[in-house]
């Protein structure tokens, strides 16, 4: 085994770093978007007056998680009530939703206007209103209170909670400051959905740093010149993308290069060029397509741009892992990678220890682990492990060490996928497909399709032959229950499944089988 330790290096809760911002900069804009601009001041006053409305100590609290400021000073409002902020996805199924707020055991939820949202779920509503007076008051709370709880995909068929304590948000938001190398001048998008964890990469790091958190709807336009456009005119100086979307993103940018370049000039390029203003682009969430990497490094203005390539689970917190692929801070800022040449997943950060067993699995400890999976002891008991005496986290991921010290990725230990950036368990999906009264059984697992992950599944039907009908039938089954990563963007019908030895249903065998067949 090898060992690497890591020391917490954040000694004051999270809030105590934003109550330091606010008092250095009140007038700086903190959070921006086309309808207004908050002042840190009025954020702070904000949150605060949130916190008066919940009181204290008001356990989870579900927030409808839109793209829009008010879900962040849910957030911090939450927080400073020493309460726990467990984030709703509107656009998910209400069974779902409910399933949520029921496993997380949220009373309340806060929301402008979400009374109706409140009552679909069984909550009581608290709303986010700007005539009641703020005061100044401050909860007790201590390291190991919980500070969100956000789900992962089990092997069940209901979503499994994880619970995060205020130790392991306050230390991993410390090392972020200092990796994303934040200040005041920064311009921070935000674009990850606020129901995942790496919206906390954007959102805390920044308000604790005196920088300025930009919503803009452009952000989701589903056009990459837009998108780019509303950059320029942001002057965002910070992108952090899944690494899916990063991979169309250099693809859209290549396109347009080398067509720019055939026309030698004609036209302006605008919309489809990395603007000036961009200085670090975060990836992670899957590892990085070679190809990809090897056409970024090779764009006209790359090498001036920190490329970061990170690593965690939501179990750990945030990112663990963290290296520069190219740009500054690079061993060698303007190399052009080759198509060929898989990226590390990088170092573990300041406040992360490490741990490779002798099979290659890496373990993470240190202050950012999860308190475990509430309600779920024998699950919390596998995965969290103690070692010598130390807590770890099994991430499943097998890792090999370079002379550099660097970690390279070598796959998984177990079935679990990548979806659009999430961690997808094929158990949970085959557990909501076989709740279907016409199913008999299904395997399920991921292929490449249109150059990206994508689910796809094999159902046989329960009984009375094939059913031409089932397969979007099912499709629309699952659409209602389930959210949209968990959904297979194929479902073929099949008369039987591949079994091993010992009579379990053998995907990899179904998929090769099936997945080759005429249809």
């Amino acid at each position: 085994m090898s060992k690497n330790g890591g020391i917490n290096r954040s000694g004051s809760d999270l809030l105590d770093a934003f109550a330091d911002t606010v008092l250095r900069w009140p007038e700086r804009a903190a959070i921006e978007s086309p309808e207004h601009t908050l002042s840190y001041q009025q954020l702070a006053f904000s949150t605060q007056r949130l916190a008066d409305r919940l009181g204290d100590r008001p356990g989870p609290v579900a927030v409808p998680a839109t793209h829009h400021p008010e879900t962040v000073v849910a957030l911090l409002g939450i927080l400073t009530a020493g309460g726990t902020y467990v984030p709703l996805d509107p656009g998910f199924p209400v069974e779902r939703q409910r399933q949520m707020a029921e496993t997380a055991g949220c009373r309340l939820l806060v929301g402008r206007g979400a009374g109706a949202h409140a009552d679909q779920l069984g909550l009581s509503h608290v709303e986010l209103a700007d005539d009641s007076a703020a005061r100044y008051t401050a909860t007790a709370v201590t390291p190991d209170d919980p500070a969100y709880v956000l789900f992962t995909s089990g092997s069940t068929g209901r979503p499994k909670p994880v619970q995060t304590p205020r130790r392991a948000i306050s230390a991993s938001v410390a090392s972020l400051r200092e990796l994303f190398e934040l200040g005041p001048d920064d311009r921070v998008l935000q674009f990850a959905s606020l129901n995942w964890d790496t919206c906390f990469e954007e959102i805390l790091p920044t308000l604790t740093a005196g920088g300025r958190l930009v919503f803009d709807p452009d952000a989701h336009s589903a056009s990459f010149p837009r998108l780019l456009r509303m950059v320029e005119r942001r002057g965002i100086t910070v992108l952090d993308l899944p690494t899916a979307f990063w991979h169309e993103l250099v693809l859209h940018l290549t396109e347009a290069e080398a067509e720019h370049e055939h026309e030698r000039g004609i036209g302006t390029g605008f919309g489809s060029e990395l603007p000036d203003c961009i200085r670090l682009v975060v990836i992670g969430g899957e590892a990085a397509n070679p190809a990809r990497l090897a056409d970024w490094s090779r764009l006209a203005g790359s090498s001036r741009i920190r490329l970061l390539n990170t690593y965690g689970c939501t179990e750990t917190t945030l990112i663990t892992h963290a290296v520069d692929l190219l740009g500054p801070r690079a061993p060698e800022p303007g190399r052009h990678w080759e198509p060929a040449e898989r990226a590390p997943i990088g170092r573990a950060l300041p406040h992360v220890a490490e741990l490779l067993a002798s099979d290659g699995e890496l373990l993470i400890g240190g202050p950012a682990l999860a308190t475990g999976y509430p309600g779920l002891p024998e699950v919390t008991a596998e995965r969290f492990v103690v070692r010598d005496g130390q807590r770890w986290f099994r991430t499943g991921d097998r890792a090999a060490r370079g002379q550099d010290g660097v970690l390279s990725p070598l796959g998984r230990l177990d079935h679990e996928v990548k979806i659009r950036g999430i961690r997808v368990d094929p158990a949970e999906v085959e557990a909501g497909i076989g709740a279907h009264p016409g199913v008999g059984a299904a395997a399920v697992t991921a292929t490449t399709l249109a150059g990206r992950a994508a689910l796809v599944a094999y159902v046989v039907p329960r009984a009375g032959g094939p059913d031409p009908a089932l397969a979007a039938e099912l499709l629309l089954y699952l659409r209602e229950r389930l959210p949209g990563h968990l959904v297979p963007s194929r479902i073929t019908v099949v008369p039987d499944l591949v079994r091993t030895a010992s009579g379990k249903v053998d995907r990899a065998a179904s998929h090769r089988l099936h997945s080759a067949a005429p249809r």
